[in-house]
């Protein structure tokens, strides 16, 4: 599996082997944390009023005994129409899922060794559109040749990030946001050599 290096112009120069680390990685620790992620991502608001949280039902409906009819002993019990839920869902639940350090790192490779097994994982020096323009940003996606792009710039100046916002197919993240699940969701990524060095240097 390899790397390719795109030059300046995003144009294939050259292929760099990816490292030794980055196979053999179980898919597993990508399920884990795409898993994590998205649990993360839940906004959490579904609730439902129980039958103490109901207004209303604090008379007893009729006598206990007497009518023929069955028991009752306020209007918002959970089986009465305008009554509480049993069991409803409440926004205090906590969906958080702890995934380690080292599996995050690993789901992280895997997602980039699939890229790489594919010829879709880019290194290019630098990824800056200095004229902010949309059609610039555009034209750099086109010579890809891919469906979609992540693109991961070390630190994003002004101009390019106006020059990307507003492509729906591509999406520009700095090196810190770069993630397992982000790898995973495109189907190409380009990443500047200077945050391709430091990933094989924390492996």
């Amino acid at each position: 599996m390899s790397v390719i290096v795109l030059n300046n112009n995003f144009e294939k120069d050259s292929e760099l082997a990816l490292p030794e680390s980055f196979s053999g990685i179980h898919s597993h620790n990508l399920y884990l944390y795409v898993k994590s992620y998205q649990a993360a991502l839940r906004a959490n608001t579904a609730t439902a009023k129980s039958r103490a949280e109901v207004r209303g039902g604090g008379k007893k409906p009729w006598a206990q005994k007497g009518r023929g009819g069955a028991r009752a002993g306020s209007s918002r019990s959970p089986i009465w129409v305008g009554g509480g839920k049993a069991f409803g869902p409440q926004n205090n639940r906590n969906y958080d899922q702890k995934v380690n350090k080292k599996q995050k790192r690993l789901a992280l490779k895997f997602a980039l060794e699939t890229l790489a097994a594919d010829n879709k994982l880019f290194v290019v020096d630098s990824i800056e559109v200095a004229s902010g323009k949309t059609k610039d940003a555009k034209a750099i996606f086109n010579k890809l040749g891919q469906r979609d792009a992540l693109f991961v710039k070390e630190i994003i100046d002004e101009n390019t990030f106006l020059a990307f916002r507003n492509i729906q197919s591509t999406y520009l993240v700095e090196a810190n946001e770069l993630n397992a699940f982000l790898a995973a969701t495109y189907r190409s990524v380009v990443i500047e050599k200077a945050v391709y060095e430091n990933l094989i240097k924390e492996s």
